[in-house]
């Protein structure tokens, strides 16, 4: 639609001329409980008031909208027909103070984007939410959407009669007839202007805080869900660890929490993790556990959490410009929500967590072809959407994990003090932070910020050894190496330890790996010598970047790669096991370790992992390597292998533990046999048990989806388990797992439901895209590779880019791991050098995989035993 990808320039030419005093925004919801055409819209009436620096200019307002009934701009009646075209409204003759008021209907989504309308299967209720980011408030409501035209905020909401309706402000007073009307906000954004309304379970609690003044602070507490998720809704551990966060961020942050008070949503259908509405915060309901999961399920939900809430001050108190430096508000909030965790909650390994999970995201993006400086160069709002990834957030994070190393931990808070200070309910750049940091730390930020935010790419550091006589070092050194294409060194605060094998005994009963000597060094350049460690008596395993105080690629000396070989479930520590895991999953990743050797790996040491996030991790790659990286010829035997030593693991795991879930879901994600499938059957028709294992209603899915994909579970068993669970969750679950089955008449289905119709919501595309693209039906997908390059310029025009997004990625045809695919991938980016860019961009970076994959499949043939 024109207009509707709104640019950098334009931003910048609407900043200049534009400041908006507040905005007043009236919604009327009461036709989502209606059935057919008249739940499809709602009207959304909208009173502006701006500024104007040069009177007798035009500008324009957003709005995404199916119809607009009237605008009047300073009482002057404008003709919709005329001024609006179906994405921008045209203002001209702009006074100095002006006045817009736009009466519109507008569409409810069923594709998580702008107000979501679900309609509960288990029950028939309707839930509303809004999500905006970066620039969806326009389906909702006329504005300007631009992060740095803050403004207040007050909403007022007509809803159906008994329903909970929230926003950003506190409810003024009780509703009459449906009516609501909110507190006006203080000057935010529209990108996090909220409102949530149904028939939701809603659990209050409060939080109080005497500061050191004796002033006191009280903030009312709200945690929701849908009525069906309510018997399973923990409000009790939300409450406990938003109170944790807030008492750290208080402590901290020394600006109390500006926003009244903090509501936290659980949201059907949705299609982030969450996100930092002010006073609102909504989340995916899929943290509101309908089964058992492990304690990592609990940690994730605790450190999303303590992201939402440092963008209260990082983001929402002060906002970035444009989404240029988006990174000054993800990668605080990433940082922020490892560093809480650790020091305020039960999750005291929150780092062991942010090593093996959010670096693997960010080592992955920065790989790409598509990587980017930390902060980027963001044209327009596709370049924003697709810059919501593993640089913006986990790699920037890092980055600030090191700058702490590299400052010290009390300039850096100092610093985010006076940043909230000087810059609250306003706008920065990367150069408003590196001030403040140059003025507590003394350091030079801008040739920090020059290596480590305004170039692309990852380090990778290799430790070299020399030994005397006595098996002593007498050199150590840090050897630095980039990417030809990136090839920035940096300066890189990095701990080396040295460990080596404990005789049993008393002191240690069990052997094990352990680090005996360490030092801190600052390498720079290709070549750092460690001087502190000469002389120690010759390691068994040197980890370069021990403790994770950097963000780099680590690589192994032969000896301490032999070690892992034949040892790397015997190091003791935690973080340096986990960084060891991620260091040869990265070798694997990058075609110099075998996936098969990578395999035996698992198979060996998995058993032996305690940290129960690490060896989830370590299930997800294994199942990575079977399924892309290791050599046709193997995977057979491969995937046999895998699921016996998964089976054995579950077998010999505590009963009822974390760990044994972790394996019985495992040896489900990899079961391959007859065997395997008669054992899965039987756990779920009881004739099957295994000792303190719980098969209740999501571990019930789980097992029922490879039966599906390999044919074992027919349609009716699928029709079955949904009568026993038919519920929101159940009908997503029996969604994948009738795409998942091996016909080519299922497949022709699902896609045809994906690409030839929007019928179905968001939730329901990612669940028929997951069914359908199964790596163990090559064949069957064969015919979809040419298909999937003929449709993606239709489907990035047709439909939004959230739905365009999980189309684009899910199904390229990364199962057929073949040079034909590459060529096929080559040959429409050749081919279509005028499309979108961000289209262009998603492209790329599955053949950027496609070809990683096939780097490490002739990696794993070339390691096949002769004869």
């Amino acid at each position: 639609m024109p207009g509707e990808n709104l640019s950098r320039d334009e931003a910048r030419e609407r900043g200049r001329l534009l400041s908006v005093d507040g905005y007043d925004v009236a919604l009327d919801v009461r036709s989502a409980v209606a059935r057919g055409e008249a739940a499809g819209t709602f009207r959304s009436r909208t009173t502006i008031r701006f500024r104007c620096a040069e009177p007798g200019a035009t500008t324009f307002a957003d709005l995404l909208a199916p119809a607009v009934t009237a605008v009047t701009l300073n009482g002057r009646e404008l003709d919709p027909g005329t001024v609006f075209d179906g994405s921008r409204i045209a203002l001209d003759q702009l006074a100095a103070d002006n006045t817009l008021v736009v009466d519109a209907q507008c569409a409810y989504s069923r594709t998580g984007e702008g107000l979501h309308r679900f309609v509960d299967p288990e029950d028939g209720e309707v839930y509303l939410y809004t999500q905006y980011e970066p620039a969806d408030a326009r389906r909702v409501f006329a504005n300007f959407e631009q992060p740095d035209l803050k403004a207040p905020f007050t909403f007022e909401v007509t809803a159906p009669e008994g329903w909970t309706v929230l926003s950003n402000g506190a409810q003024e007073w009780p509703a009459e007839d449906g009516r609501h009307r909110f507190a006006t906000t203080r000057p935010i954004s529209t990108y996090i202007t909220a409102v949530v309304a149904g028939p939701y379970h809603y659990v209050r609690d409060s939080y109080r805080r005497t500061f050191a003044d004796g002033t006191e602070l009280e903030i009312p507490l709200g945690a929701l869900c849908r009525k069906g998720l309510a018997r399973h809704f923990d409000p009790d551990d939300i409450f406990t660890v938003t109170k944790q966060g807030l008492d750290f961020f208080h402590d901290n942050f020394d600006y109390p929490y500006p926003f009244g008070k903090y509501d936290q949503a659980f949201v059907p259908e949705y299609n982030i993790g969450a996100m930092e509405n002010p006073g609102c915060v909504t989340f995916r309901e899929e943290f509101v556990f309908r089964g058992k999961v492990t304690q990592a399920s609990y940690e994730s939900r605790a450190n999303v959490i303590l992201h939402e809430m440092a963008h209260m001050w990082f983001g929402d108190l002060v906002t970035m410009e444009w989404w240029d430096d988006l990174w000054l508000k993800e990668s605080f909030a990433d940082f922020m929500g490892a560093f809480s965790q650790v020091e305020s909650t039960r999750f005291d390994n929150a780092w062991i967590t942010f090593a093996n999970r959010r670096k693997a995201w960010a080592y992955r993006a920065d790989q790409l072809p598509s990587t980017h400086p930390v902060t980027a160069d963001i044209r327009d709002l596709e370049d924003a959407k697709l810059n919501f990834d593993g640089i913006t957030y986990a790699k920037g994070a890092s980055v600030l994990k090191q700058l702490v190393a590299y400052v010290g931990r009390e300039a850096f808070l100092e610093g985010a003090r006076r940043y909230f200070k000087r810059h609250a309910y306003g706008n920065t750049r990367l150069t408003d932070l590196l001030s403040v940091l140059e003025e507590t730390s003394g350091r030079d930020m801008a040739a920090w910020s020059r290596a480590w935010l305004e170039t692309a790419g990852v380090n990778t550091l290799t430790p070299q050894a020399t030994y005397d006589a006595q098996d002593r070092i007498t050199e150590l050194s840090v050897l630095q190496e980039a990417a030809p294409t990136h090839p920035q060194l940096r300066p890189h605060r990095v701990a080396v330890g040295l460990y080596r094998r404990q005789e049993i005994s008393a002191a240690h009963p069990d052997g094990g790996l352990e680090r005996y000597a360490r030092a801190e060094v600052d390498v720079s350049g290709p070549r750092t010598a460690v001087t502190e460690l000469a002389g120690a008596e010759r390691p068994d395993l040197i980890l370069v970047n021990d403790e994770d105080l950097t963000y780099c690629k680590i690589r192994f000396d032969e000896g301490s790669l032999a070690t892992l070989r034949d040892g790397l479930g015997e190091i003791t520590d935690p973080l340096a096991r986990a960084l060891c895991w991620s260091a040869v999953w990265g070798l694997t990743r990058d075609g110099l370790m075998p996936a098969r050797d990578y395999l035996e790996l698992v198979l060996r040491f998995a058993g032996r992992e305690t940290d129960i996030g690490v060896l989830q991790s370590v299930h997800a790659q294994a199942r990575t390597a079977l399924e892309l990286y290791a050599a046709p010829a193997h995977r057979e035997s491969a995937a046999r292998a895998l699921a016996e030593g998964a089976l054995r693991e579950l077998r010999l795991s505590e009963p009822g533990s974390g760990h044994q879930l972790a394996w019985a879901r495992h040896f489900a994600s990899v079961a391959s046999t007859d065997a395997d499938f008669q054992l899965l059957t039987g756990l779920l028709d009881g004739t099957a048990k295994v000792d303190g294992l719980e098969v209740d209603q999501e571990l019930r899915w789980t097992l029922l989806e490879p039966l599906a994909s390999h044919g074992v579970a027919d349609t009716a068993v699928l029709d079955a388990e949904l009568a026993r669970d038919d519920t929101a969750s159940g009908k997503r679950h029996q969604v994948r797992c009738l795409a998942a089955r091996p016909s080519a008449e299922v497949k022709e289905r699902a896609w045809a439901d994906v690409v030839e119709s929007d019928a179905l919501s968001n939730a329901l595309v990612e669940a028929t895209i997951s069914g359908f693209a199964q790596f163990g039906q090559r064949e069957l997908l064969a015919p979809y590779a040419p298909r999937y390059f003929a449709f993606l310029e239709q489907a990035w025009q047709e439909r939004s880019i959230e739905i365009a997004m999980a189309m684009v990625r899910g199904l390229f045809p990364s199962w057929q791991v073949t040079r034909e695919t590459l060529d096929a991938a080559d040959a429409w980016l050749a081919g279509h050098p005028q499309a979108a860019p961000a289209l262009r961009r998603l492209v790329a970076e599955e053949r950027d995989d496609l070809a990683r994959a096939l780097r490490a499949q002739a990696c794993d043939e070339a390691a096949a035993p002769l004869g």
